[in-house]
């Protein structure tokens, strides 16, 4: 899978969960109907984060400048915003070519590089460590409560 795959993939379902939570806070506050927010909350949150992890890999792999990183990853804090910055990079090119760390690719650089190209190296470890570490955020997340406390 290239970045550009991988990277369009996880804004789509970013944007898609933002659905689900939007729904779910309609269900709240106008029906009253508190079930669906800890689904659909728990789901965004959980794809959020892959979000996050997955836009820091990518702007490794491609060499982002800050601007464009930062950007990416506060895209997803508006609602929608992951799928128009994933069109805006695309048509600029910034998410063309293969993964550059891969083994017989280039030599890491820097030590964000030295960890892409570990993972790339070693994925099914890394993406095990990766989700583990998510749920493990999640978890502390959900112990810690919603945003504004336990009726937020």
């Amino acid at each position: 899978m290239t970045p550009k795959k991988l990277f369009k993939i996880v804004a789509v379902a970013e944007m898609v969960t933002w659905t689900g939570l939007i729904v779910g806070m309609i269900f709240k506050y106008a029906f009253g109907n508190d079930n669906v927010v800890p689904i659909t909350g728990g789901i965004h949150g959980f794809v959020f984060l892959c979000y996050g992890v997955t836009t820091v890999f990518v702007w490794v792999n491609q060499k982002w400048k800050p601007g464009v990183g930062i950007v990416g990853l506060f895209s997803t804090i508006v609602p929608y915003a992951t799928v128009p910055f994933e069109l805006w990079a695309q048509k600029r090119g910034l998410l063309e070519g293969p993964w550059r760390l891969v083994p017989g690719g280039e030599a890491p650089q820097n030590f964000p590089e030295h960890v892409e190209a570990w993972v790339l190296r070693r994925p099914v470890i890394a993406i095990a460590l990766v989700v583990v570490a998510i749920v493990a955020v999640f978890a502390t997340l959900l112990w810690l409560g919603p945003p504004g406390g336990p009726r937020g």
